[in-house]
């Protein structure tokens, strides 16, 4: 299971930069992926967990594989792209696809990197990209009412409940407020219709502030003004240097930590923004850990057993008998799965058992 993360943002606001970094952080890796074959605009990259590397202390696997976030460079936004200005139905395209929205926003001052809006202010720019996000989904969202429109009239099992929803969004689109600020969005007609429309301001946003150096340690006036924005639209702000980012590619993790903390900051702006893209979506993890391999295999909160181990090979689902279960903190405790089944802690668990984070597994099947 791969999230994927489109990067937005107006030209010269560090988009590009960022997604540099992700790249060099993909191509720094040992190809020890079960794929690899990415385009140029796309980066596979690991999401950081360091309960692997502890993992793989008592196991000493052959290799470690984390589970993997793709993020995806969309192409710059102008105004007008959602009436095609610019790269603007590119842009939107590609945003369609994705399942979390990182937003990039310009949150430092440079004389020397020129704004297309003529001066530095997030929510100026913020509301730009929501204005055609916005303007993109009217647009589509019409077309939809159409369409239920006609199916209404035919009496069409449960056409008359989507149209009256889909009015009550397309009014509260066109107040200029984004879908997933929608009061009715917990409907199963609500959640039918993005599942079908993929509608763009219904998408989780992160917005990332880019700051210089000096934003790393003390947020700057621009960094403020954004947490109390996205604070009012209950959305998260992380903040990163996208120029200090690229110069930590291929450092260990101790220069990484000496760096950035000789800079004020406790962790990278990248692998914070990769951990809560992770999680804003209810993705949680589970290990198998072996001489062969210790490895990350990504699931959604709430999947059994049977649907985790499918993560695996479809067969171990359709042929599933039980599931060995080691918590992550048992398995670490009593060093590994022999000390764990020793003090009882390993559990045989069936079809209902709700797989939970760090469970390390070992699924029993029949071919």
């Amino acid at each position: 299971m791969n999230l994927r993360v489109g990067i937005v943002g107006l030209p010269n606001v560090g988009k590009s930069t960022t997604f540099n970094a992700l790249t060099k952080a993909q191509n720094a890796q040992s190809a020890n992926y079960p794929f690899c074959t990415i385009e140029p605009n796309k980066a596979l990259v690991e999401v950081p967990d360091s309960r692997l590397f502890e993992l793989a202390k008592i196991v000493k696997p052959q290799k470690i594989l984390h589970s993997l976030i793709e993020f995806v460079d969309i192409a710059g936004l102008v105004r007008g792209a959602s009436k095609g200005e610019g790269l603007g139905n590119k842009f939107l395209s590609n945003i369609r696809e994705t399942e979390v929205i990182l937003h990039i926003v310009r949150c430092f001052d440079d004389e020397n990197i020129t704004h297309t809006e003529g001066g530095i202010n997030p929510i100026r720019d913020i509301e730009i990209i929501n204005t055609e996000l916005i303007l993109a989904d009217i647009e589509q969202l019409s077309k939809k009412i159409e369409k239920l429109n006609k199916e209404a009239k035919a009496n069409q099992k449960g056409a008359k409940e989507s149209l009256e929803l889909a009015n009550s969004l397309l009014e509260h689109l066109n107040q200029g407020l984004s879908a997933n600020s929608f009061e009715g969005r917990e409907s199963e007609h609500y959640k039918n219709l993005i599942k079908e429309l993929r509608l763009l301001s219904a998408k989780e946003v992160i917005y990332g502030a880019n700051v210089d150096e000096k934003g790393l340690s003390k947020d700057n006036a621009f960094v403020k003004q954004l947490k109390e924005y996205a604070t009012k639209h209950n959305q998260e702000v992380i903040k990163i240097c996208a120029k200090i980012e690229e110069e930590l590619i291929g450092l260990s993790e101790e220069e990484i930590s000496e760096f950035l903390s000789s800079l004020g900051a406790k962790e990278s702006g990248l692998h914070q923004i990769i951990r809560t893209a992770f999680h804003k979506l209810g993705l949680i993890n589970y290990f198998t850990a072996g001489v062969l391999e210790v490895r990350s295999w990504t699931i959604r909160k709430g999947d059994k057993a049977p649907k985790a181990a499918s993560v695996i090979h479809n067969d171990f689902e359709k042929g599933f008998i039980k599931a060995e279960v080691i918590s992550y903190e048992d398995f670490i405790a009593y060093e590994g799965e022999s000390g764990a089944k020793e003090a009882g802690k390993l559990r045989l668990e069936g079809k209902d058992y709700e797989v939970k984070d760090g469970d390390v597994i070992h699924f029993r099947f029949n071919v």
